[in-house]
């Protein structure tokens, strides 16, 4: 069945593993390249680099923060690490493209990526025209999803309105605070089929086909 959606009039979508399906493979490109550089920080070998990225990215969002507290890194010098990684793998999807074009309403892209990864990545999927705005980690002092504090500043920033914001994302914990404002929230990807968390509201392995079911408020 489609999901109804007629009461949406702001799009709101994760990143990575979001917009381009997981399969992909990028973001196991970027994990390693991540445990490259907590190994250097760190001096610890590979195994136990991994385990600590794994640790700081449960216990505080994402990998960087615990790193920033616990290691004083620079944020940028993190970003530098994987910021030239080749973007060859993502496929340009004409059917996501348009279905993501014929949303009404305003489009957002809320990432724990930072802004230059972000910009490549849509770019590469050919969407960068196709958004309002991004708010990445660093619109938000580096504090990640799925802190509620982050959605409060976010929807106080672009002026949203939950009751009529969509949020789609990959990460199953990082729609709850979401749903907690009233926002409708779509799981993405392989883990979205056995979800039972009750603020899921609508589940996809992939996004073009669920969008284009939708039903859509008329546009304007």
């Amino acid at each position: 069945m489609s999901a109804d959606l007629s009461h949406v009039n702001t799009w709101l979508f994760d990143l990575d593993d979001t917009l381009y399906p997981s399969e992909s493979g990028l973001m196991a490109e970027i994990e390693r390249r991540m445990t490259a550089f907590v190994m250097r920080v760190t001096g610890l070998p590979r195994d136990e680099a991994y385990r600590l990225q794994k640790d700081y990215l449960l216990e505080h969002g994402i990998t960087l923060l615990g790193l920033m507290r616990h290691h004083g890194v620079d944020p940028v010098e993190f970003a530098d690490a994987y910021v030239d990684i080749s973007l060859d793998i993502l496929a340009h999807d004409p059917e996501l493209v348009s279905a993501i074009a014929a949303l009404p309403g305003r489009r957002l892209v809320f990432t724990n990526a930072d802004e230059r990864h972000a910009q490549r990545v849509l770019q590469r999927l050919g969407l960068t025209t196709l958004f309002d705005d991004v708010f990445h980690i660093a619109s938000f002092d580096y504090t990640p999803k799925p802190d509620p504090a982050v959605f409060t500043r976010m929807c106080a920033e672009h002026a949203l309105e939950p009751q009529g914001t969509v949020f789609f994302e990959d990460s199953e914990r990082n729609l709850k605070p979401a749903a907690d404002l009233g926002m409708t929230t779509v799981l993405v990807g392989p883990r979205a089929e056995t979800s039972t968390a009750p603020f899921v509201h609508h589940r996809t392995r992939h996004l073009a086909p669920f969008l284009r079911a939708a039903r859509l408020r008329p546009a304007c």
